[in-house]
């Protein structure tokens, strides 16, 4: 009986023409399967390629483009902002802001399908001496957070689009 609620909730749910986001339906695979037929090109530097192995996890491809039905391409841009300063000027806090813009290709085709810019900020403290060490592991923590924020918000705004696509397409 205390499951009556979020039963109703559902058939209303199902009524309306709501459809899960990533799941298959009777007009065909899922959204997850073509996510999963996009290939990420390769991602220059360090951050580049956290982001890349990250998008690679959540599309759930294998990342070859034998097969790819579409090609990501990406371009980064870091800022790197001190916002925290002692009496003695020295920086404290930084804010690290990563930006990517990214065009969504068919494998086969040079003009861009989709194309967006995402932003993540992902702040760190600067460790004193002698524990200088922790600040870089700060660093990378702080960056790899932004790219891991960036490639869900990637995900997301390509789920979307793809399931417009399928859906205009019926």
């Amino acid at each position: 009986m205390k499951y009556a609620p979020i039963t109703a909730l559902a058939f209303l749910a199902g009524g309306c023409g709501f459809q899960p986001l990533y799941g298959g339906g009777p007009t065909g695979p899922g959204v997850g399967a073509m996510l999963a037929t996009i290939y990420v090109d390769q991602i220059p530097d360090r951050v580049g390629y956290e982001l890349r192995n990250d998008l690679l996890d959540r599309f759930d491809a294998t990342g070859s483009a034998m097969g790819a039905r579409y090609r990501l391409k990406l371009y980064l841009s870091q800022l790197e902002e001190p916002v925290v300063f002692q009496p003695n000027t020295s920086i404290t806090r930084y804010n690290y802001t990563l930006t990517a813009h990214y065009d969504l290709m068919l494998s086969n085709g040079a003009d861009p399908i989709k194309s967006g810019d995402v932003t993540a900020l992902a702040a760190y403290n600067v460790a004193a001496a002698p524990f200088l060490y922790a600040t870089v592991t700060a660093q990378r923590d702080a960056q790899n957070r932004a790219a891991n924020e960036i490639a869900e918000r990637i995900r997301t705004e390509l789920a979307v689009y793809l399931r417009q696509v399928a859906d205009q397409t019926r």
